[in-house]
C-alpha cells in the first residue's frame, strides 16, 4: 500500500515585538507591511524576544523608508561584529508606497508608527507599519468610554442570555 503523504501545516508567524500603546496613541487608518534590512546578530536578537518599538517611527527620506529609535538588544553571544542596538534600519517597500507614505506624512500631517515586528511563514523579519493621525486627550478618553461600554455591554447580554 503507498503512503499518505501528510500535509504540513505553515508555521505561525512569530511576533518578536509588539507596539500596544500605538492604538492608543493614534487613529490607524491604514497598514502597511515591510521588510527589514537586518544584520545576522539583530536576527538572533529578534528571535529572542527582547526587542522594543514603543519609541520608535518611520520616516520616508531620499526615496528610502527608515525604522528610527527601534531598540534591538545586543546579542549575548555576539562577538566585535555585534550590532549598535538603536541604529536606523532600512525598510523595504516598492518606491510608489514609499512615495505615497511620505506624501501622507508631509501633507497630511500623519505619522508613520511602527505596529509590530514578526517572522512570517517563511521566517522573515517584517514590520507592520500603521499610517495614523494623532490622538488628542479626549479622543483618548472617548476611546476607553466605548471600550468599557462595550465590554459591559458584552457581560450583560452574557447575563441576559
Amino acid at each position: 500500500m503507498a503512503q499518505k503523504k501528510k500535509k504540513q501545516s505553515k508555521p505561525p508567524s512569530r511576533v518578536a515585538a509588539d507596539n500596544r500603546k500605538a492604538r492608543h496613541l493614534y487613529f490607524i487608518e491604514d497598514e502597511f507591511e515591510a521588510g527589514i534590512v537586518l544584520a545576522g546578530t539583530e536576527v538572533k536578537s529578534l528571535r529572542d524576544g527582547k526587542a522594543n518599538i514603543k519609541e520608535s517611527y518611520a520616516e520616508a527620506k531620499d526615496g528610502e523608508l527608515w525604522l528610527i529609535n527601534a531598540y534591538i538588544p545586543e546579542f549575548s553571544h555576539g562577538n566585535r561584529f555585534n550590532h549598535e542596538p538603536r541604529r536606523p534600519r532600512k525598510l523595504l517597500m516598492h518606491a510608489r508606497e514609499i512615495s505615497r507614505l511620505g506624501g501622507a506624512v508631509q501633507k497630511g500631517g500623519m505619522s508613520l508608527v511602527p505596529l509590530k515586528i514578526y517572522f512570517n511563514d517563511q521566517g522573515r523579519a517584517k514590520v507592520e507599519l500603521g499610517l495614523g493621525k494623532g490622538k488628542k486627550l479626549h479622543d483618548k478618553r472617548e476611546t476607553e468610554k466605548q471600550r468599557d461600554w462595550n465590554r459591559q455591554k458584552a457581560r450583560l447580554m452574557k447575563d441576559h442570555a
